[in-house]
């Protein structure tokens, strides 16, 4: 899926404070392909995704 490669994300791993960084941080909460991308994930898979980006 696009969000496991996501440039923008990638982005956020470098500088999550940079202006791109913080954009994508705060899209993650209501962008649906992200959900999306989430629920494919293995329960093991998502929790570690969002305890590195701090999901809820």
């Amino acid at each position: 899926m696009a969000c496991a490669n996501c440039k923008i994300r990638a982005q956020y791993d470098k500088n999550p404070k940079s202006v791109i960084g913080r954009l994508w941080h705060f899209h993650t909460k209501f962008c649906p392909g992200f959900k999306a991308y989430l629920k494919s994930l293995s329960d093991e898979e998502r929790a570690e995704i969002c305890a590195k980006y701090d999901i809820k």
